[in-house]
């Protein structure tokens, strides 16, 4: 579909929106970016999966990348409060190796691998360099990262702990992480917002998820301009 058809599609999608949530719609897709992205390597626990995209969402980022290999990704709606529909998920689950996969992808796409794992060649979050695009990639809740992972990934993370529990909660994890590159990322002069193509399609997909037979009324549509 070429973005003139997309902008018509969504100019009449919208028009089955009330003010109050396209104004939202608006003002919101203004603070998304893709500049951070989050990975998700094999969690297995609905309420960690869960509170991860309740802070992606709340963070502003738009894209969640999920790597199947061992566990299958389910979300608790009661702790996500609806925020994946807000949310590009992006699964891998159909390689010999989902996260040699989804890497390569991530690479394709201009993204660094950056591993949320004490490392030898770590470095704090603070001194994690933002002039380019970062995948962040957390593991599962018991085992963290795979080898596989902490061995391809191209920089490493950590953050910082004063007492005697050796790790956070991966959920706690990545709303720390998130919260501080993001606010980084938001006072320095990096051009880290959506084009207006980007724009375009996240707004579709926001209002598709919240009309009634969305994918009846986009047919019907395409049909009648087509």
């Amino acid at each position: 579909m070429d973005s003139e058809i997309k902008q018509k599609l969504l100019e009449h999608l919208l028009g089955f929106i009330s003010e109050n949530k396209r104004l939202k719609f608006d003002e919101i897709v203004q603070s998304r970016t893709r500049h951070i992205t989050v990975v998700l390597e094999d969690i297995f626990q609905p309420h960690n999966a869960s509170a991860v995209l309740r802070s992606c969402d709340c963070f502003g980022v738009q894209d969640v990348h999920i790597i199947e290999n061992r566990n299958t990704y389910e979300v608790n709606q009661n702790v996500a409060l609806g925020s994946s529909k807000w949310l590009n998920l992006l699964k891998y689950n159909e390689a010999d190796n989902n996260t040699l996969e989804a890497f390569k992808k991530l690479r394709k796409d201009g993204y660094k691998i950056v591993a949320t794992t004490p490392h030898k060649h770590d470095q704090l979050l603070e001194d994690l360099p933002l002039d380019g695009k970062i995948a962040l990639v957390f593991g599962t809740e018991l085992e963290g990262l795979s080898q596989l992972a902490i061995d391809e990934a191209d920089e490493y993370v950590k953050i910082p702990m004063y007492g005697f529990t050796e790790s956070f909660n991966i959920s706690v994890s990545a709303a720390l992480s998130l919260f501080y590159l993001t606010e980084k990322l938001r006072k320095s002069g990096i051009n880290w917002s959506l084009g207006q193509e980007e724009i375009i399609d996240v707004k579709l997909n926001w209002a598709k998820s919240v009309i009634k037979k969305a994918d009846v009324i986009e047919q019907n549509f395409l049909k009648s301009i087509i």
